[in-house]
């Protein structure tokens, strides 16, 4: 009776260990697997040549399963008066890649409605991006 009670506990144990193992990996695997970028630049180049060309090819491809662009700055300006632009921000939208702006940027620029009308999510950023910061979510600054 007792061998059967400690070879149980051991059991138990070995299985609440895997589980736990099984668990980091997950919890690790999903807060690995996200990138932000965060767009302040107005340069068109950038834009054409790096950040939509990344980001789409890196939802397409698997090479991180969640991506997510913040527009900060300029570059809201720059979404909402440049039709070239915004014909990539809606294939980055079409691809799943969710997109985010700063209300305070927005509305500094006159151009939240338009924002806002092209599907973008219009939000206070101060705190967000704190929080990616502090939760050690990847941020590609551009």
């Amino acid at each position: 009776m007792l061998f059967k009670r400690i070879y149980n506990k051991r059991i138990s144990n070995l299985i609440h260990y895997f589980c736990c193992i099984e668990h980091f990996k997950f919890k690790t695997m999903n807060e690995n697997d996200k990138l932000n970028i965060l767009w302040t630049t107005d340069n068109k180049d950038t834009i054409f040549n790096m950040l939509s060309m990344y980001a789409i090819n890196s939802k397409n491809r698997g090479w991180w399963k969640h991506i997510n662009v913040i527009l900060w700055g300029a570059s809201v300006r720059l979404v909402a008066n440049d039709t070239q632009v915004q014909t990539e921000v809606l294939e980055m939208l079409q691809s799943g890649i969710t997109i985010e702006a700063c209300q305070d940027c927005c509305n500094n620029f006159g151009v939240t409605s338009i924002i806002i009308n092209l599907g973008i999510t219009v939000r206070y950023m101060g705190a967000p991006l704190t929080e990616y910061l502090k939760n050690g979510e990847k941020i590609l600054s551009i």
